[in-house]
């Protein structure tokens, strides 16, 4: 299989499997691939880790909930895979340059990590 297809499925199965615990031996065993295989591949087709990947697409997700929801940031947090409010307000910041709270205040969402489908048909 091509390696670009290869991406795709992960990318698919990311998605589809977003809101669940995922972890490269888990996305592998669901793909019948090899983890290292899967982790190579990725990373020589799209420059980034799966798990940099998972992060950002998280990050996106909540950034989407902090403006169209009223929930609280620490439900987000939870719901974005942080075992904290502090560990998610850190990521947040690197990626949005701002906190959880400036960024509801804000109002506006903004995609910081797209689908990576999107990234290939773009390219």
């Amino acid at each position: 299989m091509k390696k670009d297809k290869i991406v795709e499925k992960v990318t698919s199965y990311i998605e589809a499997h977003l809101e669940e615990d995922l972890s490269l031996e888990h996305i592998a065993e669901a793909l019948h691939y090899s983890r290292f295989y899967l982790a190579r591949t990725f990373a020589e087709q799209t420059g980034s880790t799966i798990g940099k990947y998972i992060q950002g697409r998280r990050l996106t997700l909540a950034a989407r909930k902090l403006v169209e929801t009223n929930k609280p940031i620490v439900e987000i947090s939870y719901e974005a895979h942080y075992n904290s409010q502090q560990a998610f307000t850190l990521a947040f910041r690197r990626l949005y340059l701002c906190t959880p709270q400036v960024y509801r205040r804000r109002g506006k969402f903004d995609i910081r990590q797209p689908q990576m489908c999107i990234w290939r048909a773009a390219a």
